[in-house]
């Protein structure tokens, strides 16, 4: 039994009927890859590099570190639709809309969120105090 979510001009949105609901098709406009959890500046040097390319944002939340390449999907149509439905990837057809951005902002849940390079370059020069000297570190550590 599906559960009731809202309301929207008398209808009852539904898991069933929410997407057609959702004029932007949100899940479509983005993908989120999990990261390893970074540990050293030398991890947070490489999420700088990931950063600095367009349309890229990182984020933490509950479950962990995540890239997000803010990207539309090549098969969504200009009507919100999927063009290759029938045929679209399993990552697609696993995807639930129980719980997702119709409902709730994604961003509303992120512990940290860097939305370009001079975000993330400020919150790794406050998480360590010698991060200007990081490239001689890197050096001193090769030459061990």
């Amino acid at each position: 039994m599906t559960e009731q979510l809202t309301h929207f001009n008398g209808i009852k949105i539904t898991t069933e009927n929410k997407c057609s609901f959702c004029e932007s098709a949100l899940c479509c406009t983005y993908y989120t890859e999990q990261l390893e959890t970074p540990k050293s500046m030398h991890d947070f040097d490489h999420l700088l590099w990931m950063i600095s390319h367009a349309d890229t944002r990182i984020y933490k939340d509950d479950d962990g570190w995540y890239l997000l390449v803010l990207r539309k999907c090549l098969h969504l149509q200009s009507d919100g639709r999927c063009g290759i439905y029938d045929e679209r990837p399993s990552v697609c057809r696993d995807h639930s809309n129980d719980f997702c951005e119709f409902d709730q902002p994604a961003d509303e849940g992120f512990d940290l969120y860097f939305e370009d390079y001079r975000s993330l370059e400020k919150y790794c020069r406050k998480r360590y105090k010698t991060w200007g000297k990081r490239f001689k570190i890197f050096e001193e550590m090769e030459d061990a």
